[in-house]
């Protein structure tokens, strides 16, 4: 089975949990026998996530916007659009991204969602084209509902079914401007009936997309998000250095300041004075003041030599902070619809202390391998961490458990063998 998966990339500038959703479940159902493609929209895709270099990128994202700013560019000749689009250019305009919010992209939001009556018309025919006359797939996978504006062509063109995964548009549309956001949502509405089936990271984020899209029951499936055990290396937490890490982009939003005040508290009893914080998931230029200003707050607090950053988020940089961690925990403000970085931790051995907002406490409860609590606040989680620390037993409880929880509940190898079940039978109806 030919299975085509539209994936926006990120660029490679922070940890992009979506972006490592996509690649774990390309690379399993390849291995399982099946032809999958990526082909990124926007940027070039995280490094682990590459197929290959043969597949261009598509709606390149200076080309699109530049189009979208200034109306007279829609005529610039095909080489001047190419360079725009090599992957030279779009790695530096990754590098030079502000934002990972829809603030002052409302206009283009919709224009994409508006799919062939959109500004990005000719963008949305060569993606079209390419997948007609050089993948020719079975099946096409949509990476989230934003790109809802492709699907119409994509159905009426390719003539194969179309699934798109559900997970964090809110996070977007929200952002947006009131009358701005409910028009992207009555947009995505009404795209949903060229979707033969929606995918849902979890069953909360599942009820909250059912009743913004207005979606049936019956086009509505959960999978949750897996990791391939065998590419982590398993260490029980109590045999480890009492560190507690975060692993996200270092944004507001991903609770990084929580976490850090809650880390001052814990460290003014002395029975921490062993234990560290240690940081990865890199930011995005929009960040940059933020963290800034959390870097000096652990300057204040003298904690300078107990607070670690590491830059290198990828493979190699990834492996080194799980084997470094003992918890770990991301304070997401608002919840959210899932966290891969959970599963990778859990595969590792690393309970995770995570505030029960969105679909933490199930993936909690389904893995049994951490810990939630209520009030998202800094002394609350400072008072949580404070008892698990200094549980030795907990602790090698919940590690075990964090990692039988990933082989059984969370593991890819059984997510893709379910979504290729999902897959068959549509292509078999067909």
């Amino acid at each position: 089975m030919n299975i085509a998966h539209i994936i926006p990339g990120s660029g490679g500038g922070f940890y992009c949990g979506n972006c490592l959703r996509d690649g774990e479940m390309f690379k399993a159902i390849r291995n399982q026998g099946h032809n999958a493609v990526i082909t990124p929209m926007y940027l070039p895709l995280f490094m682990e996530c590459k197929n290959n270099d043969e597949v261009p990128v598509f709606f390149g994202a200076i080309s699109i916007y530049l189009k979208h700013r200034y109306p007279l560019l829609q005529k610039i000749p095909n080489w001047a659009d190419s360079l725009l689009n090599s992957r030279p250019m779009l790695k530096l305009a990754a590098r030079l991204a502000g934002s990972t919010r829809s603030t002052g992209l409302e206009d283009m939001t919709i224009s994409m969602l508006m799919g062939e009556h959109g500004k990005q018309k000719d963008e949305l025919e060569k993606l079209v084209s390419w997948l007609e006359n050089h993948f020719k797939p079975d099946v096409v996978h949509i990476s989230n509902a934003l790109l809802l504006g492709l699907a119409k062509k994509l159905k009426e063109r390719l003539k194969v079914p179309v699934f798109c995964s559900l997970q964090d548009e809110d996070t977007w549309v929200e952002c947006m401007k009131p009358d701005a956001a409910k028009k992207a949502w009555e947009l995505m509405s009404d795209s949903t009936q060229y979707v033969d089936m929606f995918v849902s990271v979890s069953d909360y984020y599942k009820s909250f997309m059912k009743d913004k899209l207005k979606l049936k029951e019956e086009k509505l499936k959960t999978l949750h998000l897996g990791v391939e055990p065998d590419n982590y290396i398993y260490i029980n937490a109590c045999e480890k250095k009492r560190n507690i890490g975060f692993m996200s982009r270092l944004s507001k939003e991903n609770g990084l300041d929580i976490l850090i005040d809650a880390f001052i508290d814990l460290k003014r009893d002395i029975k921490n004075k062993d234990s560290k914080l240690i940081l990865t998931g890199g930011y995005t230029a929009d960040d940059s003041k933020f963290v800034k200003e959390q870097k000096a707050k652990i300057k204040m607090a003298g904690l300078n030599d107990d607070v670690v950053f590491i830059q290198n988020f990828e493979s190699e940089g990834r492996k080194k902070f799980l084997n470094s961690v003992q918890i770990l925990s991301v304070p997401v403000r608002s919840g959210e619809a899932f966290g891969i970085y959970l599963l990778e931790a859990m595969a590792s051995g690393i309970p995770v202390v995570q505030p029960a907002k969105g679909a933490f406490p199930e993936i909690i409860q389904k893995s049994g391998g951490g810990i939630t609590y209520n009030d998202n606040t800094a002394s609350e989680l400072a008072k949580t961490l404070d008892k698990l620390l200094n549980d030795k037993e907990k602790l090698k409880n919940l590690s075990l458990q964090a990692r039988k929880g990933i082989e059984d509940g969370f593991n890819i190898n059984i997510t893709a063998h379910e979504m290729i079940g999902l897959y068959m039978d549509f292509v078999t109806d067909r």
